[in-house]
């Protein structure tokens, strides 16, 4: 077998095999991009986001008892007090690297789509595919709840 046919078949399997965490954690990073699992103000995130966001950070299904009071953020800019001119320009650049980096999690997530779609409509897929999406898939959930 010719080395680039053999590294592309090694490159279908470990996609497929990956697929699912790659997914899951480009959604994920996506929504924590914006803090929109930790409550804060009048937002109170959807039980399973903030599930979903201490699988993606600690490994586990289980969320952390909410603090009291203010967010640890708020309570940080409260500490901070009055700020600098540096600290004016800090806002921008995160919310455009926020934003560059919201675009890379979408483009990772159409771009595995993408490659499932071609693994799945090539005329040569085989149980072999569909076991290592298997594999990938129930493999993290069950260690997750060992």
């Amino acid at each position: 077998m010719k080395i680039s046919l053999l590294l592309r078949r090694i490159h279908l399997y470990i996609g497929l095999l990956i697929a699912p965490s790659v997914l899951f954690f480009s959604a994920t990073g996506a929504l924590q991009l914006f803090s929109l699992h930790e409550a804060h103000g009048d937002y109170q995130p959807a039980p399973i986001i903030e599930r979903l966001a201490a699988v993606h950070k600690d490994q586990r299904f289980a969320v952390k008892d909410r603090p009291k009071g203010p967010a640890p953020a708020d309570r940080a800019a409260d500490q901070k007090g009055a700020s600098d001119d540096a600290h004016e320009a800090k806002p921008l650049r995160e919310l455009l690297l926020k934003w560059t980096f919201l675009a890379v999690a979408l483009g990772l997530i159409a771009s595995t789509g993408m490659g499932l779609y071609i693994a799945y409509a090539s005329p040569r897929r085989s149980t072999t595919h569909w076991a290592l999406l298997a594999v990938g898939t129930v493999l993290p959930i069950a260690i997750l709840f060992l």
